[in-house]
């Protein structure tokens, strides 16, 4: 019955963090500024490619897949200097709601006293967890990258930058 209640709270709390997630005003995101911005020792990301995240950042859950009318699609094709920006936010969100879900999820030791609800809450963070915080932390510098690769671009054929 403990499990029970864990599973119908952590689904709870999932689906309000994935909600909160959609109406939460854009303009509040600055992926370059604060705990969105890359540390020092993640390299721009590439600390987590010692993790082998190429090899399976791509195979876990991704919500818009599962829900495409709810979230923009995270795939760069055609003109795609348009959808960085949203895509760059979009993992700023990700990992906030992550993060909130993640801290959330220690009520299950309450709920569950003992092994079961410590079972419970590590396989939570652990497994549904950070595999997605640390996607978005690999990610979110790769996509400023070019974000910033395509600015120059752009600036260089208006004529407005100088490369000696």
């Amino acid at each position: 019955m403990k499990l029970l209640k864990c599973a119908i709270y952590l689904a709870l709390t999932g689906a309000v963090g994935f909600f909160v997630g959609r109406i939460i005003p854009k303009r509040w995101i600055q992926p370059e500024k604060g705990l969105f911005r890359s540390f020092p020792f993640e390299k721009n990301g590439t600390v987590y490619e010692k993790l082998g995240i190429r090899k399976w950042h791509k195979k876990v859950l991704d919500m818009s897949r599962i829900l495409p009318g709810l979230m923009p699609p995270k795939s760069l094709s055609g003109d795609y200097g348009q959808s960085l920006p949203v895509m760059i936010q979009e993992t700023c969100v990700a990992e906030t709601v992550h993060i909130a879900v993640s801290i959330a999820g220690f009520r299950c030791l309450w709920i569950w006293p003992g092994i079961g609800g410590v079972t419970v809450t590590v396989i939570h963070i652990v497994l549904l967890n950070i595999p997605f915080i640390l996607i978005q932390r690999y990610n979110r510098p790769r996509l400023i990258r070019l974000q910033q690769k395509l600015f120059v671009k752009k600036k260089m054929k208006e004529g407005a930058v100088c490369v000696y």
